[in-house]
């Protein structure tokens, strides 16, 4: 077995471009590259750039919004995996501007890790509506799409904000504007939805690829697999993860996608509607479906209110374009125990896991065009 330190030292030895962009899609995978210390190891030409792989973060503040009023006024047990508690809404300061500040009014809200925990407690709670606020990308859809299979409760219903990984990255490269030079792409999903999914990325673009999973040595396997594919002019996908990533990924995983959902154009916040892009559950799985079962709470007033808060970059920081430190807030007025932004709440996001492995300094600290807090009405 090839070490990390046999990979960092084949890596070292390579004859390196003055500079080579990275880009990560997976949260996990910046967390671990956070905690590993890979930056400061790595020959300093290579930048590692974190990429879109954050559910938190690009969940529509209008799908959080929705979730609040559900739990508030309609009185339903909610139930959302834990990062998403501390997402802030743009409202006013007057009212609940995170499912954790709802639950404090009063709100049922509870925080759960397995759609499983949701079916025992709509089995417990038979008498109360019960929704599951479920968000997330690939590996956490399928679960929630194998419940849906297993026949629920009837008074279990979903409020699905599912998001495809590939369709982000896609919108980057067809856009041009594209701010790195080769791709890591994410192991666990690969595992769900097969490795063909990212060949895109080479046949389209020309632009080397691999897919990594979440250990020091498969990162840096796929990060010297793309550094030699650029330096030899042949880019295609290598797949650094081969223990558990096959062609085809999980049949099962994937038959129960395509079962319970349909793939439909969605909105990523901050960043605009990707074709293509996300889940939503299908005519078959109506009677689960929250949004066509209860109350709706999606206002066309607040088409404008659902982006990132004023002065968060948090958007450019998810596309790539930015570090987390150069966002104005970043240390400043966002931080974990006051987030302005989702890139701060959550544990994928690149603001919390920069600020958590001790990345502190803000390239706005002595500018005289940093912010304050953003004062909302």
């Amino acid at each position: 077995m090839t070490t990390a330190r046999n990979w960092l030292e084949r890596i070292r030895a390579l004859p390196l471009p003055p500079k080579i962009r990275i880009m990560n899609v997976c949260g996990g995978h910046e967390r671990a590259i956070a905690a590993a210390g890979l930056r400061t190891a790595l020959p300093e030409q290579i930048e590692l750039i974190a990429g879109p792989g954050c559910p938190v973060c690009i969940c529509p503040e209008e799908d959080v919004y929705e979730a609040i009023q559900l739990a508030l006024q309609e009185r339903v047990v909610l139930l959302a995996f834990g990062d998403m508690l501390r997402v802030p809404v743009n409202v006013p300061k007057s009212e609940p501007r995170s499912l954790e500040q709802a639950k404090a009014a009063g709100a049922d809200i509870r925080p759960i890790a397995s759609p499983l925990e949701a079916v025992r407690i709509a089995e417990a709670e038979h008498d109360r509506t019960v929704v599951l606020f479920a968000t997330g990308f690939e590996t956490t859809i399928a679960p929630v799409a194998a419940m849906l299979m297993a026949k629920p409760p009837a008074n279990l219903f979903v409020l699905l904000s599912g998001r495809l990984t590939w369709p982000a990255v896609a919108m980057l490269l067809e856009s041009g504007e594209a701010a790195f030079d080769a791709l890591v792409a994410p192991g666990h999903v690969a595992t769900v939805m097969g490795s063909e999914e990212w060949e895109f990325v080479p046949q389209r673009h020309g632009m080397p690829a691999a897919i990594a999973g979440f250990r020091p040595d498969t990162l840096l396997a796929a990060t010297y697999s793309v550094l030699r594919q650029k330096l030899s002019g042949r880019a295609f996908l290598d797949n650094c993860y081969p223990e558990v990533v096959r062609v085809g990924g999980n049949p099962i995983a994937r038959s129960f996608l395509t079962s319970t959902m349909d793939v439909v154009d969605a909105n990523w916040r901050g960043i605009g509607v990707i074709p293509r892009s996300g889940f939503a559950i299908n005519e078959s799985f109506a009677a689960h479906d929250a949004r066509r079962a209860l109350r709706s709470f999606a206002e066309v007033s607040r088409k404008r209110v659902g982006e990132m808060p004023p002065g968060c970059d948090c958007a450019r920081v998810v596309l790539g374009k930015i570090k987390p430190n150069e966002c104005r807030l970043y240390g400043l007025a966002c931080q974990p125990r006051t987030p302005i932004g989702p890139c701060m709440v959550s544990d994928e996001g690149a603001c919390r896991i920069w600020w958590a492995n001790g990345q502190r300094e803000n390239q706005w600290v002595g500018r005289r065009d940093a912010v304050q807090p953003p004062v909302v009405q």
